[in-house]
C-alpha cells in the first residue's frame, strides 16, 4: 500500500452515517433559524432583550445550517477539520448562552443554581468536544506528513 492509499483511506469521502448527521443539522439549522426568524418578525413589539435573544438564536442556527453546507459541499479530505469547526461552533453558542445567563443574573439579581449547572456542564462538553476534535485534526496531520502527503 502506497502513502496516497493509505491517506485515502484515512480521509475518505464521509460515511453515510456522517452525512445523514451533517444534513439533519443543516436542516436543523435552517429550521430553527426560520422559525425564531418567523416568530420574532411577527411579534410587533418585543424588548431589546427578546429582540437580541432571537437574534442570537437566528445567527447560531444559520452558523449551524452554514457549516452543514460546507461539510456536504467539500469533495477534499477534510482531516477532521469539519469537527474543529463544529467543535468551535458549539463553544460560540455556548458562550452566548453563557453570557446571556449572566446578564439575565445581572438584571434580575440572580438565576436558579440549576441554570449556572447546566451553563456550566455546556461549557465543559463543548470544550471537551473540541480539545478531543483538534487532537484528532493533529493526529490525521500528522500522519498525513508521516506518509509523505
Amino acid at each position: 500500500m502506497n502513502a496516497d492509499e493509505m491517506i485515502s483511506r484515512l480521509s475518505g469521502p464521509l460515511s453515510l452515517r456522517r452525512r445523514v448527521a451533517t444534513v439533519a443539522v443543516l436542516l436543523g439549522g435552517l429550521f430553527g433559524a426560520a422559525f425564531v426568524g418567523l416568530l420574532w418578525l411577527t411579534e410587533p413589539v418585543l424588548p431589546v432583550r427578546t429582540q437580541l435573544a432571537f437574534g442570537g438564536l437566528v445567527l447560531v442556527g444559520l452558523g449551524w445550517a452554514g457549516y452543514g453546507g460546507w461539510v456536504l459541499s467539500r469533495r477534499t479530505p477534510l482531516f477532521a477539520l469539519d469537527r474543529v469547526i463544529a467543535g468551535w461552533l458549539a463553544l460560540a453558542a455556548t458562550g452566548l448562552l453563557a453570557g446571556s445567563t449572566a446578564l439575565v443574573a445581572v438584571t434580575r439579581g440572580g438565576v436558579h443554581p440549576a441554570a449556572y449547572a447546566m451553563v456550566g456542564v455546556l461549557v465543559v462538553v463543548a470544550v471537551g468536544n473540541l480539545v478531543r476534535a483538534r487532537a484528532s485534526r493533529g493526529a490525521l496531520l500528522r500522519r498525513k506528513r508521516e506518509l509523505g502527503g
